[in-house]
């Protein structure tokens, strides 16, 4: 279990999977060939045959008045999903969260960087064949522009599914806010908009005692796209949107001392960017 310190914010990861190689299919251009050379991402983010590590992990914000969950994985027992290993999941996770000090109860803010699948998933949890929320006792903060774009769109079976067994249940339930993309969660953290990867994308921002910290949601999946900014997502909504972001928000941040925690990085998971030519890298 990794935990950081952000003056008196703590950020804990608690893991749902990890995997090393097959993610050719978020990352098509992040061969083992384009990626073997980038010596800098070894041992934490890639194997020493090229193949990049990856995590689905959320990330509990505990702050002196707040306990907040960022992206909340796959979920078990989901179906429908367009991966199939992620169909039908019997893991700890839960366990995982009591077990680390973050009964589910004793959330009070479930922060929801985006809506796909591996970020809603324990939004919900399956009890007498009925979806119900997970953290009973949370506010589900979600972007409205997210929100509206995902409950309109009818035409992906498998979008369908996530939004009715991981989305729809919390709104009918009267847990949901539909906030801004900019929008102040406590006094030590609050949104960043980081469009591209959907159309209301959120990083989260923290700050407090004069240091700080970005949980970066998808705008980046890896760190090979700080070598390599252009290498958009498959799952990208608008991939000439991302890139902009992503050069604009690493560009922003080298040099700082703003620590930098992957919603998908394996590892490490966390560090600082700096320049590195015309590109970046994550140091560690």
């Amino acid at each position: 279990m990794q935990s950081w310190r952000i003056g008196d914010v703590t950020v804990t990861k608690i893991v749902e999977l990890e995997s090393v190689g097959g993610s050719k299919f978020i990352l098509p251009q992040a061969t083992r060939e384009a990626c073997i050379g980038i010596e800098w991402m070894k041992p934490h983010f890639m194997d020493d045959e090229g193949r990049l590590k990856m995590s689905v992990h959320a990330l509990v914000i505990q702050t002196p008045s707040r306990r907040i969950i960022v992206d909340t994985c796959l979920g078990n027992d989901k179906t429908n999903r367009s991966v199939p290993g992620w169909n039908n999941l019997q893991g700890p996770f839960l366990r995982d969260l009591a077990a680390a000090g973050f009964a589910r109860e004793t959330i009070d803010t479930v922060m929801c960087t985006h809506l796909h699948v591996d970020h809603v998933g324990w939004n919900t949890m399956l009890v007498n064949d009925q979806w119900v929320p997970t953290f009973p006792n949370a506010r589900y903060l979600m972007a409205r522009t997210e929100f509206e774009y995902w409950q309109a769109k009818r035409d992906q079976a498998d979008q369908v599914a996530i939004f009715d067994d991981s989305v729809k249940p919390v709104f009918d339930a009267g847990l949901v806010d539909l906030v801004d993309t900019s929008h102040q969660i406590c006094d030590e953290v609050r949104l960043v908009p980081t469009v591209g990867h959907t159309p209301g994308h959120c990083s989260v921002s923290i700050t407090s005692k004069g240091h700080s910290a970005l949980i970066t949601g998808d705008f980046v999946h890896h760190p090979c796209q700080m070598a390599w900014p252009a290498w958009a997502s498959s799952a990208d909504f608008d991939q000439e949107q991302s890139t902009r972001t992503r050069r604009e928000v690493f560009t922003r941040l080298a040099g700082t001392p703003t620590l930098v925690i992957g919603t998908h990085f394996a590892g490490a998971t966390a560090g600082h960017v700096v320049r590195d030519g015309d590109a970046f890298r994550l140091e560690v």
